[in-house]
């Protein structure tokens, strides 16, 4: 590897970005804890259907 090259993981970085949001919207909301929706809304992940748990949230 070259001197001085950065090498970027941007899978991480993505992870990242999410965790800062999840904790602005924690910190800005009214209750204790997010509820899941908010969550799902937060990460913006789309239920594939009513019936079907969202992956990110340990099948709700």
């Amino acid at each position: 590897m070259p001197s001085g090259s950065t090498v970027q993981d941007h899978v991480a970085l993505d992870e990242i970005e999410l965790c800062g949001e999840l904790m602005i919207a924690a910190s800005s909301a009214d209750e204790d804890r997010l509820s899941p929706d908010r969550i799902d809304e937060v990460l913006r992940v789309a239920a594939r259907d009513a019936g079907e748990a969202s992956p990110l949230c340990g099948g709700r």
